[in-house]
Formats: C-alpha cells, sequence, structure tokens
C-alpha cells in the first residue's frame, strides 16, 4: 500500500552532465534528513521560502557546495515540508548526494509521486495534476496555453459549477423521498431542467473540443504526396527553411518517408515527406516507398497534393479530389513550379514556387486555417486528455437520461440514481471519485522527480 508519511528523494532536473542539478526531498521529514548532511545554517530554525548556501558532507568528506532552497508545509507544491537541493550537474555527484539522503531515511520517489502527494493533499485536483504532466510535455505555445490553462483551474471550475448544482438538486430529491407520504415537492424541477440544458452545453462544448485539444497536444500530421518529381522533398526543405531532404532531377529520389516538425502560430505540425506515388514501377524498394506514401495518406491529419502545374491536368487533379472526398481526407491541393508556368489557373489550388520559395507562407497560413483556425480561445477550457474525454461522454449521457427521465415523470428515487451517475463521471475527471489503482497508472507517466 501506498505510505504517504514516507519522505521521498528524487532528481528533480533531466539525468546528463548540465550546469545545475536539483534534488528534490518531501516529507516530514525532509528538513531533519537535509540537516544531517548540510553544513550551513540550522534549516529546521530557518523560515520557509528562503535559500541557504553552504556544503553537503559525508561524514569528513565534502560531496559538493551547494544552494537549498526551503518550504515548509502547508506552503509547497505537494503541501508538505519541501526541501530543493541545488548542487553541480554532475551525474557523479548528484547521484552521492541522493544516496546520502537515501542512507539518512528517505526513499526514492516513484515516478510522479511529488505531484502524486501534491493531489492527495489537497493542493491539486487530479485535472490540475494531469495538466503538470501536459505542461511539461508542451512543445508548443498552444498546447503550453491549453495546459496553463488547466493547472489554473478553469477546467476544474466548470465541472465544480456542475457538480454543485448537481448536489443541490439531488439532495433535495432525496429530501422529497423522506416526505414521500406527504406528496411535497422541493425541488424546483422547470428551474433544474434549465440547468441541465446548460450543463449539457457546457459538457457538449468541453467533449467537442478534444478534437482541437489532440491536434494541439499530439501536432498535426501532414503528409506531402505527389507524383515523382513533383518537388515534395524541395517543399519540405523550404518549409523547413533548411536543406533536410535530399533533392534531384531523377524521379524516385526519396525511397522513405521523411518527419520533421514545423511550429506554425504555436501549433506543431508534423511535415511527413512520403516517395512519388505511381502506378507502375520495376524497383522493389520505390514499391515499398509507394505503399508507404498510401499508407501515410490515409493516417494524416491533412494532405498536401503536389502536383507539377506543366505536367499535371485538370482531369488527374479532378481524378485525386475524387479518392480525397471519397476516403474522407483533409487535403489541400498545391500547384508547384509557378516559376516556369503558363497556362490557366484553378479554383481551390495554392500556387508556389517551392524552388524559390514563393508563396511558401501562404501555405503555411492555409495549413493553420485548414485544422485550427478560429477554434484557439486561451480563454477558454480545450479538452486535451482522453480520459477526460471519456468520462465527459459519460457525463452528457447521464444529462441526457435525467432530462428523460423528467420529461416522462418516473420517480425521483430514479431521478436521483441518473444525478448520481452523473456526479460519479464529474467527480472522476477531478479526483473526487477515484481508485489508488487508477492514481497509480495516472502519475506513472509523469517524470521521476515531478
Amino acid at each position: 500500500m501506498y505510505n504517504i508519511n514516507e519522505t521521498i528523494v528524487a532528481l528533480a532536473t533531466p539525468p546528463g552532465i548540465g550546469a545545475i542539478g536539483v534534488i528534490r526531498l518531501s516529507g516530514e521529514k525532509a528538513i531533519a534528513i537535509t540537516d544531517k548532511i548540510f553544513k550551513g545554517k540550522k534549516l529546521a530554525n530557518q523560515p520557509s521560502h528562503t535559500l541557504h548556501f553552504g556544503r553537503i558532507m559525508n561524514g569528513d568528506t565534502e560531496l559538493d557546495e551547494v544552494v537549498v532552497s526551503l518550504y515548509k508545509a502547508p506552503k509547497s507544491y505537494t503541501g508538505e515540508d519541501v526541501v530543493e537541493i541545488s548542487g553541480h550537474g554532475s551525474q557523479y555527484i548528484l547521484e552521492q548526494i541522493i544516496n546520502l539522503c537515501i542512507a539518512n531515511g528517505a526513499h526514492m520517489a516513484k515516478a510522479g509521486e511529488f505531484t502524486q502527494r501534491a493531489f492527495l493533499n489537497g493542493k491539486l485536483d487530479l485535472a490540475q495534476a494531469e495538466a503538470v504532466a501536459d505542461l511539461i510535455a508542451s512543445q508548443s505555445g498552444a498546447a503550453q496555453q491549453a495546459a496553463m490553462h488547466n493547472l489554473r483551474g478553469g477546467f476544474s471550475e466548470e465541472l465544480k459549477e456542475m457538480r454543485e448544482q448537481l448536489i443541490q438538486f439531488s439532495a433535495l430529491i432525496e429530501l422529497e423521498l423522506d416526505f414521500s407520504q406527504e406528496d411535497v415537492e422541493f425541488a424546483d424541477r422547470t428551474q433544474f431542467y434549465k440547468r441541465i440544458d446548460e450543463m449539457q452545453h457546457i459538457a457538449q462544448r468541453l467533449s467537442d473540443s478534444f478534437r482541437l485539444g489532440n491536434v494541439i497536444r499530439n501536432g498535426v500530421s501532414v503528409a506531402i504526396i505527389g507524383k515523382p518529381n513533383a518537388g515534395k522533398s524541395t517543399l519540405l526543405n523550404a518549409l523547413l527553411n533548411e536543406e533536410r531532404a535530399i533533392v534531384s532531377d531523377i524521379a524516385g529520389t526519396t525511397r522513405d518517408t521523411i518527419e520533421e516538425t514545423l511550429n506554425i502560430n504555436g501549433v506543431l505540425f508534423r511535415l511527413i515527406d512520403t516517395a512519388g506515388i505511381r502506378e507502375h514501377t520495376s524497383d522493389v524498394i520505390e514499391s515499398i516507398g509507394v505503399q508507404r506514401s498510401m499508407d501515410t495518406m490515409k493516417r494524416a491529419d491533412v494532405v498536401v497534393y503536389l502536383y507539377d502545374v506543366n505536367t499535371t491536368t485538370e482531369e488527374e487533379i479532378k481524378e485525386q479530389v475524387a479518392v480525397f472526398e471519397k476516403e474522407g481526407i483533409k487535403y489541400l491541393l498545391v500547384g508547384n513550379k509557378i516559376d516556369t508556368y503558363t497556362q490557366k489557373t484553378y479554383d481551390g489550388v495554392i500556387y508556389i514556387s517551392a524552388k524559390n520559395k514563393n508563396n511558401v507562407q501562404q501555405l503555411k497560413n492555409a495549413l493553420f486555417t485548414k485544422v485550427v483556425a478560429g477554434e484557439i480561445n486561451t480563454e477558454e477550457t480545450i479538452i486535451t486528455n482522453a480520459r477526460h474525454y471519456a468520462s465527459l461522454q459519460e457525463v452528457l449521457k447521464s444529462l441526457a437520461d435525467i432530462k428523460a427521465g423528467m420529461d416522462n415523470h418516473i420517480a425521483s428515487d430514479l431521478v436521483a440514481l441518473d444525478i448520481r451517475r452523473c456526479l460519479f463521471y464529474l467527480g472522476e475527471i477531478t479526483g473526487e471519485v477515484t481508485t489508488e489503482d487508477k492514481l497509480d497508472y495516472i502519475f506513472s507517466k509523469f517524470c521521476i522527480g515531478k
């Protein structure tokens, strides 16, 4: 069983050589353990939120000169006494200090155990705790802003308001059951019906935001496809503004997919340069590359269909569009090599010169617009967690059942059961309803030291 009374220790900075490494301790013995190995001021006598310079000693042997940060309960990240030892970034020295802490009574922290303690001590709810992990993993401005909004409690506040309204009505419903012989109503069903409408709207908005949240958290996969020599690798290089892919006039130069990332307006796009698609090739390796291109196209969030404006007919473009429409694939049509183009233009096509980088910014804007433009609002909650989405789906079902029960005038005790079910799934998101096994799974995905 998990023992919250143990004092834990772990490296809070990434392993490897650096200027500084930070070791974190949390628990009722954190200060006492540090006092045993720290030569400087006696930390137990110092005020919270102070820094102290000194040396870490193993008996008579000096291990390092350090700065100790002191945070006394309950005003700390975990709600417990917390000590952070900032030493030099030698992996050897940091391991020696951690081992010294363990020898004096600390236990090695599990992944996410510091944040788990913050949750168990009421410093964060579960949705906020998971936002900490999202913030650490964020690789774009949009991901960082979405995580910060949830960490500040924006998502939790919306759920809290819904829970309070449901609890209030549920209490009145159950009070009616105590006076079932009197045939009285304490709960205003008309008002509650309007509240259920509002809750459904909120829950649906949150649930719908998951599509965008998934894009923000995981990035947008963009497959660049087209015939050999259409300029796909040149376009990849132009978008990245570096020579990432090999470019030549020989058809079939790209044999395998090449993946790189590009940040557009704070959203991460994963660009995938694929082998040129042609129906007949005698090259076995190229054939495998073509098949991988087709597979990549089907899995991508957006497909950029690049074609040579000098050699591609309007009929060929229409045939390709028909394939995209049939498969339900989001796509952008991009005509390349406009620097040598003399023919007429077609509607819905972005014309570029990948070689000369003409209109490449226009293509970037079109990619952003295709996926997220107009939808990102940093002041609104965006669901990025699949667990939250699954619970919200159950909340919506429960709200629909409550409404249906009231429409059909079912017994109050059955309405109360539907309300409890809705409360359960709302509480599951914030951790007000949970199990130890679920907590262990959630926090195991955090890094050690957090």
